[in-house]
């Protein structure tokens, strides 16, 4: 129930007076499928109908003598239009107001007001004019908050079935898939578009956009547009050019803020920025700016999820090849500006494309990573998911570029000096996986064939060989770029390798799942093609790396002869121990492991690389009563680790925290953990609001410099 201002003009004494405004925002909220995104603001969906009830002082409207006009202001914007008694449905096509005849009452009446589909998303002001032909009495009625309608065909981001909706419009719970494509690692994330102070943030964000400081009417008019949205709000999930939410970093000390991997949700960070006064987070890396950006485009009504490529590649000089330099005993090189992610997450929203043609319609890739600028900002898309896959460059936007993150070959070279002794492409690992969580479940869903087809193989041929029949035409990201490959390209004899075939191969294979504590197992295996018998040198060399960036010097290396006969195929076994990594690596790690074979007779040099994560040895979390609880009640979760490495463990320590569940961190220590006993911290646990949280625990101790496991555990909590 709302209160009312109003100004006047003339002579008032007959004219029926506004006592209150009821926004009805319960039955609103339950028909518009907006329940818990505000407690401050109405909240509708546009094209569809809302009401909202007038209570006069002393007598109700008469529609015979009086004019009700309501006016929707938007900035220094106005729509005024007249309130019809009628029982006909609403036009979406344009503002609207209808009071039915059962509406009416004696001191009251219910105005059903229905918005264009294609208005504006923002905070509107609601302003009612009582009208006669000689006098005018305005009060204004308050706000409501506008948003997308995927629930109606002639809004663009309509969504044809209701379980897609629910998981990608009112879903508050995510998981993210991180890793190797080798050891694929998960983790839940809350998006939480319904903890209190969420949407308004939203909101906030549009309204700092330098758009919207440039020239806030021309935005606003704009903002009916989500091709519109989803790049403004894109380049402001970073803060790399204007007042956005997240800073990114990547390596050295997060002491200043928080480290990213220890994020498990966005409305903290949401939040955060917005009480701050639209200062930065600190810190975010991939999947951390893709589930803020996910939750801001789903509370604006865009259906939006998170996607994880996996060695996704990052082509700065659009070439479509992503060098990488390995020295003669198999050490990977920091040379080359581009670069192989193990994992890259980005988000796919659902909207129509009409500024580009209906058969781009559908998902549309955007990336808030701050990588490279689009039309002079930091962002990436909305790209077409169909354009990626049917190579169709020249589609907005920033295809191209996305289109290289999944579809680039991989050169590796071994270098000695400035002589490249060795050159093989790879065009199967880039974009070797693409990741989504299913619809109600929790398995994953694999996107690689909405990137991928058949096509994708014969134009690799014809990248390979350097055919002239492909051509690569480069324009500045955010316009256009077109990838040709003929018919007469295409065909097997024209696009045949120009490289001779190997007379050596060698591949390396990972043994197993690597776990932090047990030994990491390898296998070389060596064919020979040749006529003769020869003497190798094996050199291996295993190197920590960062998912997004080159290795760190190796912290393990073997060198042996081998003797290999002609046509013989060899499997040579190695170990890393534990003793020989635990200093450096922790769990989810990633290692770079590669073998350099050395023909000592011709000086031949055969490369052969593999990168893989390390698995954390578990956390359990155990809530009282399972996984679902009520709000404002409390509940006990137990957590504990056991120690399954073969030695003692120092200086244990078990940590827990959950935000919107507990206050802070809690910790439970112990001097020495021996093998197979547990250290165990039982914490009060207690949501103030419903909606999806996260409890994350964390296992660290003396020995080593970083956290040893990681877990997190989804707590749904419902509504009294």
């Amino acid at each position: 129930m709302q209160q009312t201002q109003y100004t006047t003009c003339g002579s008032l004494d007959d004219l029926c007076r506004l006592k209150l405004v009821n926004y009805e925002i319960h039955d609103n909220n339950i028909a518009h499928e907006t329940e818990g995104l505000s407690n401050a603001h109405l909240v509708v969906r546009r094209g569809k109908p809302f009401k909202v009830t007038l209570m006069f002082d002393g007598r109700s409207w008469n529609p015979m003598s009086e004019i009700l006009i309501l006016e929707v202001l938007l900035g220094d914007m106005s729509e005024k239009f007249m309130v019809h008694c009628s029982d006909q449905l609403c036009d979406p096509q344009k503002w609207s107001a209808k009071v039915h005849r059962n509406d009416m009452h004696s001191e009251s009446a219910t105005i059903h007001i229905c918005s264009p589909v294609l208005a504006s998303v923002a905070l509107h002001d609601l302003i009612l004019h009582i009208e006669t032909n000689q006098v005018r009495r305005s009060y204004l009625m308050g706000t409501f908050v506008l948003i997308c309608n995927p629930w109606l065909k002639e809004d663009p981001v309509y969504m044809p079935f209701d379980d897609q909706i629910q998981e990608y419009i009112k879903s508050d719970y995510g998981l993210l898939y991180m890793g190797t494509p080798l050891n694929i690692s998960r983790r839940p994330w809350s998006f939480g578009q319904y903890e209190p102070g969420v949407l308004e943030a939203c909101l906030k964000l549009l309204q700092v956009s330098p758009n919207h400081q440039f020239d806030k009417n021309k935005d606003y008019s704009l903002r009916a547009n989500p091709v519109y949205l989803s790049r403004v709000i894109c380049a402001l999930v970073n803060s790399n050019d204007d007042l956005g939410i997240l800073t990114g970093k990547w390596q050295g000390s997060y002491a200043d803020g928080v480290k990213p991997t220890e994020w498990s949700g966005s409305a903290d960070i949401i939040n955060q920025w917005a009480s701050s006064n639209c200062k930065a987070v600190r810190y975010g890396q991939c999947w951390v700016f893709a589930s803020v950006l996910c939750t801001v485009m789903r509370v604006l009504g865009i259906p939006s999820r998170v996607v994880t490529v996996f060695n996704a590649a990052h082509d700065t000089d659009g070439t479509l090849k992503i060098e990488e330099y390995y020295s003669s005993k198999g050490e990977k090189l920091h040379i080359s500006k581009d670069s192989i992610w193990n994992f890259h997450v980005w988000v796919e929203c659902w909207m129509r494309r009409p500024d580009i043609g209906s058969g781009f319609d559908g998902w549309q890739v955007l990336d808030p990573t701050p990588q490279e600028k689009s039309g002079g900002t930091y962002r990436c898309g909305p790209c077409p998911v169909v354009a990626i896959k049917e190579g169709r460059l020249e589609a907005a936007y920033d295809t191209s570029f996305v289109y290289a993150s999944v579809d680039a070959d991989i050169v590796r070279m071994i270098v000695s000096g400035k002589a490249v002794m060795q050159r093989k492409e790879d065009t199967k690992t880039v974009g070797k996986l693409i990741y989504t969580k299913s619809i109600n479940s929790d398995t994953p869903e694999d996107l690689t064939p909405k990137y991928k087809d058949e096509r994708r193989s014969a134009m690799q041929m014809c990248r390979s060989s350097g055919s002239p029949y492909l051509q690569s035409y480069n324009t500045s990201r955010g316009g256009s770029a077109m990838l040709m490959c003929s018919s007469e390209a295409l065909s097997i004899p024209m696009c045949r390798s120009s490289e001779p075939p190997e007379s050596l191969e060698v591949s390396i294979e990972i043994e197993g799942t690597p776990t932090v504590g047990e030994s990491i197992k390898l296998c070389v295996t060596v064919t020979d093609y040749s006529n003769r018998t020869r003497v190798l040198e094996e050199y291996l060399s295993a190197q920590l790396k960062e998912f997004n960036s080159s290795p760190q010097e190796s912290f393990w290396k073997e060198h042996k002869s081998v003797h290999i006969k002609a046509g013989e195929v060899l499997k040579l076994y190695h170990t890393i121990d534990p003793s020989d990594y635990e200093a450096f690596l922790a769990g989810d790690d990633i290692v770079n492991v590669a073998v350099v074979m050395n023909d000592t007779g011709t000086e031949e040099r055969f490369l052969a690389a593999e990168e893989f994560n390390i698995s954390s040895p578990k956390i359990t979390i155990e809530v009282e009563g399972g996984d679902s609880i009520h709000v404002r009640k409390t509940y006990t979760a137990t957590v504990f680790f056991i120690n399954t490495f073969a030695k003692t463990l120092n200086g244990a320590v078990l940590t827990v925290e959950g935000s919107g569940l507990i206050k802070g961190k809690q910790e439970a220590r112990m001097g020495s953990l021996q093998h197979g006993d547990k250290i165990q911290k039982q914490v009060s646990i207690e949501a103030s609001s419903p909606g999806t949280k996260v409890l994350m625990a964390t296992f660290s101790h003396s020995k080593c410099p970083n956290v040893v496991s990681r877990c997190f555990h989804k707590v749904s909590v419902k509504s009294d």
